[in-house]
């Protein structure tokens, strides 16, 4: 992630963050009202200190039955304090006390019946309020790129979360492609890595280029909020205003088997973008895998973004993003943020 190319021009500014779990707090904005019968109890709940794994371990404990009977929407770090829902089914809604769930590390903000297992993806979003500590950096510049963010969005790359520790993800789909055995859960994280990595390389191409958000000949829009997409189409008015209203996005390609969809000069620069040899074998490999050519929006629009100073080097930041999307593709348009749990 620090080698891809910056939006917003050379950083503003240098800082820490999640040196304690309340630096760096996430909610899960729920995509749908439970409805109030059924055999799966929804619970919302918080955790400090805690991934979503460990979390729906112990909701399973907890409940008497299998991991497998445990749904949730979204994984949340462990670094953090996160709230988000998990669903369990529970047989004739005979539950545990739910006294018996809270502790220290997991708390329990309420609970509802529902009729079905809670899938993943099934939220409208997540709320973050980070903390940046140590900031070195000229506030006035700090602040006009802030407002920048605000006003033009940022680069929709997607997050070093993605890609392991020192990006090893990548050259783990490569050899997995090439015959290495790879077990379910890493199979389709390798996948999504690789996937992942092809579609950083096209948006890295555009931002150099200067036109990761604008028209170009070829281009396949994506609908704000949404996975639908049209085109390629000619650019008219109408469309134009659309982007400048942030309702419609240019796309990128998330890789598979298929014809790209983006054609004239938006073709041209994604096929060159994933050229190469390392490329070569993502695509290949992705291909083989099964997956389909799909599309991901290549500007990201941070919701309610605020900020506020608690000192002079200390800057609280809260927003919203879509599903999907990072709060660290934000962050490091602002600048070289060293994370305390995982380097940005």
């Amino acid at each position: 992630m620090t080698e891809l190319a910056r939006a917003h021009g050379v950083p503003v500014l240098a800082a820490r963050i999640r040196g304690t779990p309340e630096d760096f707090f996430v909610e899960e904005l729920p995509g749908f009202e439970p409805s109030g019968a059924g055999e799966h109890l929804l619970l919302t709940v918080e955790k400090r200190g805690m991934n979503t794994a460990f979390a729906a371990k112990r909701i399973a404990e907890w409940a008497g039955v299998a991991e497998s009977a445990i749904g949730y929407a979204g994984i949340k770090d462990r670094h953090a304090v996160t709230r988000q829902a998990f669903s369990v089914w529970i047989p004739k809604k005979v539950a545990p006390a739910i006294d018996a769930l809270q502790s220290d590390e997991l708390q329990v903000l309420g609970h509802a019946w529902h009729s079905r297992k809670l899938p993943r993806g099934a939220l409208a979003g997540n709320r973050f309020v980070l903390v940046l500590r140590g900031i070195e950096g000229e506030r006035e510049a700090i602040e006009q790129r802030l407002q920048a963010i605000s006003m033009r969005g940022v680069p929709n790359y997607f997050g070093e979360q993605r890609f392991g520790r020192g990006g090893g993800n990548v050259q783990q789909a490569v050899a997995m492609f090439a015959g290495r055995r790879a077990r379910r859960e890493e199979r389709t994280m390798l996948l999504s890595a690789a996937r992942s990595e092809l579609f950083n390389r096209v948006l890295a191409a555009r931002v150099d280029a200067g036109n990761w958000d604008a028209a170009l000949d070829g281009e396949v829009w994506m609908l704000d909020g949404s996975r639908s997409v049209f085109g390629p189409e000619a650019l008219t008015d109408e469309l134009q205003a659309r982007l400048a209203a942030f309702d419609i996005h240019p796309s990128g390609p998330l890789w598979g088997g298929g014809e790209l969809r983006s054609s004239g000069a938006v073709r041209e620069i994604e096929l060159v973008a994933v050229h190469g040899d390392t490329a070569s074998r993502l695509r290949d490999g992705l291909e083989r895998a099964g997956l389909k050519q799909e599309r991901r929006a290549l500007r990201l629009r941070p919701r309610e973004l605020a900020w506020r100073w608690l000192d002079v080097a200390a800057l609280e930041l809260a927003f919203a993003l879509p599903p999907g999307c990072y709060a660290t593709t934000v962050m490091r348009e602002l600048g070289t943020i060293t994370d305390a749990a995982t380097p940005l």
